[in-house]
């Protein structure tokens, strides 16, 4: 469990979870918050429970969405079972007692925290999502409950690090047709054709520039430490048939 000092706050709970501490086993081993994985429901609803306690939070409802690389964000008065999670990529709140989550898995994990207004969110941003908008759709759904994106406190979880996140051409050529200032987020790979993507300075990016400007970033790649985290692209690489997903949370407290 990693948590930050810019998200170490009386009035919030926090954490971003490794992969260990859960009952899941083989390639789930062994924390596995994900439904979208083939584990069991049960050890799923079991680990989720698990995460909760270890952050203090046992009574208090998780909330997460049926992720889809959007920019669809959520705001939540009511908390909901899992059964019924929207779709969505982005969640925020101003009420107390109900857990953000978020789900991943090599993409890069954001929890919010505006102090004054006492407003949270948290989001799901892989490449597509970051590039879509999913970052400037949840500070502008934080704007909504009334916060002021010049005092949100935003911090990068675990993710997928450049050294691991080598891409081709056509990946790079996305990026570059949005704008070509984003070379700056490539470096040169180790064959012809090949790039390596800065996932978490690009977030960074995105974020600076609608406004948010205190921003950490944990800096822990999920590729290249199979025994503390979770990650698709580890996975797929090992000839895997499925992976488990990491929970990052934050809480109001009551």
């Amino acid at each position: 469990m990693i948590t930050t000092p810019l998200l170490t706050h009386p009035a919030i709970a926090h954490a971003f979870f490794g992969r260990q501490g859960g009952v899941s086993d083989g390639v789930y081993a062994s924390l596995n918050i994900g439904y979208g994985s083939k584990d069991t429901r049960e050890n799923i609803t079991q680990n989720r429970a698990l995460a909760m306690q270890a952050l203090g939070l046992p009574d208090v409802p998780l909330v997460t969405t049926t992720q889809t690389h959007s920019a669809i964000v959520h705001a939540v008065t009511t908390p909901f079972e899992p059964i019924n999670a929207p779709e969505g990529d982005g969640l925020v709140t101003n009420i107390k007692n109900i857990a953000l989550g978020v789900q991943t898995a090599d993409c890069a994990p954001i929890l919010f925290y505006e102090p004054q207004a006492q407003v949270i969110g948290g989001a799901h941003a892989g490449w597509k999502g970051a590039l879509g908008g999913i970052l400037e759709a949840t500070v502008r759904a934080m704007e909504g409950l009334g916060a002021a994106a010049e005092k949100i406190i935003a911090v990068i979880g675990p993710c997928i690090q450049p050294a691991s996140y080598e891409v081709d051409s056509v990946f790079y050529q996305t990026f570059l047709a949005q704008s070509a200032a984003y070379h700056t987020f490539f470096t040169e790979g180790d064959t012809p054709l090949k790039f390596y993507f800065d996932l978490p300075s690009f977030v960074r990016f995105r974020l600076y520039n609608c406004g948010v400007t205190k921003i950490d970033d944990v800096a822990e790649d999920t590729v290249s430490q199979p025994e503390r985290f979770f990650s698709f692209r580890r996975a797929t690489q090992q000839g895997e048939t499925d992976y488990g997903r990491e929970l990052s949370v934050i809480c109001l407290h009551g």
